[in-house]
């Protein structure tokens, strides 16, 4: 029913999801090392769909080399040659990208337009027409890139870690920090982050009371 109430909300719509150059066929079997290097991630948890997502092979991970913090770590699923970064490279439509980035608090209302949710019991925003939903758990935000809606919120159904123990049923994780949400915020995601572990909206928003007070 969630899922339902942020389908009739947003709607679909295409996305220039961009990725390394485009291949005329499918890509090439990923190879085991490559996949192994997203399983031994040693940072934080990598989320995923698993092997396949609609019919199309998990093409690229990124893994440890060429880590870099601030853009995160992602799996990538398509036809396209397998070129790594946050928003790709190239001229190819990827049908998903998952990009998990430990989360620095920022507020969100520089994506545009766009809707708070709940998704998988978590915080989270679906912007960009419905084509690209983050998730906020643990100590991270999780990025899931598409070319519809359909597939980004089916997508958000089936995450789990590549390189840690889970399932893609049941929550996500509450995550640890309080998520710079923009705009309304409806009544059940408001008690969804009452509920966060050490009360951190509540503090996060006793601290921006305390500093408005101080400074005007």
């Amino acid at each position: 029913m969630r899922a339902l109430r942020i389908a009739l909300a947003l709607g679909a719509g295409p996305l220039a999801l961009l990725a390394g150059g485009c291949g005329t066929g499918h890509p090439r079997a990923i190879a085991r090392s490559e996949l192994a290097e997203a399983q031994t991630f040693p940072y934080y948890r990598v989320y995923w769909v698993g092997p396949h997502f609609e019919g199309h092979a998990l093409a690229a991970t990124d893994g440890l080399r060429g880590y870099i913090d601030r853009i995160g770590d992602s799996v990538y699923y398509g036809d396209c040659v397998q070129s790594k970064g946050i928003f790709g490279g190239g001229s190819c439509l990827l049908p998903l990208q998952v990009t998990t980035v430990v989360y620095r608090l920022h507020s969100n209302a520089a994506l545009g337009p766009q809707r708070n949710a709940i998704v998988r019991d978590v915080p989270a925003v679906v912007y960009d027409g419905g084509r690209t939903i983050e998730l906020y758990s643990g100590r991270v935000a999780i990025d899931v890139f598409s070319d519809t809606f359909a597939h980004a919120l089916r997508a958000t159904g089936e995450l789990l870690p590549v390189n840690a123990p889970g399932s893609s049923s049941g929550p996500l994780p509450a995550p640890v920090y309080c998520p710079g949400l923009s705009g309304p915020i409806e009544p059940g995601l408001k008690r969804v982050l009452a509920r966060l572990p050490h009360r951190v909206c509540q503090r996060a928003a006793a601290a921006s009371a305390y500093e408005r007070e101080l400074y005007g």
